[in-house]
């Protein structure tokens, strides 16, 4: 065995360890990985790194994303381990979109804010809409989410005009 898988070897188990270690927590929200769960999700970390051409030291980004994430009104223990592997691949995206000018903690607070309110879910509008029209502004040289560590930035952005109870209860007397 050379140096290098050793080295993969030893990194994977890690982030095996700390994947399952969040199943402590997040067994509360009825949400737990098996091991070949975690192990796909690590092992696609993997490929995500490789493919956006990136590297991670220490923890990773993966435990933070379980435990920003698992108190969703839209994950699912169904739907739990195949989302983890598409936030990671769109956090990664993301941080190369962004020219890494967010942190890991802003990145990741934006992600879950959108997801919650303007997604309600749905991972594509947050990676091919949500996360693109804000990466387009920071690209561009906003810095104003530094404040807010990423909450409360996308309304600035936004180009859909959004349905409030106000304007609905108007329409609805439009109708009558």
């Amino acid at each position: 065995m050379s140096n290098g898988n050793w080295l993969e070897l030893m990194t994977n188990q890690a982030q095996l360890g700390k994947v399952l270690e969040t199943n402590q927590y997040t067994q509360k929200y009825g949400l737990t990985l098996s091991e070949d769960e975690a192990q796909l999700i690590v092992s696609e970390r993997k490929n995500t790194l490789k493919e956006q051409k990136r590297v991670e030291f220490g923890e990773g980004i993966l435990p933070r994303l379980i435990y920003e994430f698992c108190d969703s009104y839209y994950i699912t223990q169904d739907n739990y381990a195949e989302t983890m592997v598409r936030l990671q691949e769109i956090f990664f995206l993301y941080k190369n979109e962004m020219e890494d000018e967010m942190t890991d903690t802003e990145l990741i607070h934006f992600m879950k804010e959108q997801f919650e309110t303007v997604c309600y879910g749905d991972l594509d509008y947050l990676e091919g809409t949500c996360l693109e029209v804000f990466a387009q502004a920071v690209r561009s040289g906003y810095r104003g989410y530094r404040r807010t560590e990423g909450r409360g930035e996308y309304g600035r952005f936004d180009e859909v005009q959004r349905w409030d109870a106000q304007l609905y209860m108007e329409a609805l007397k439009d109708l009558q």
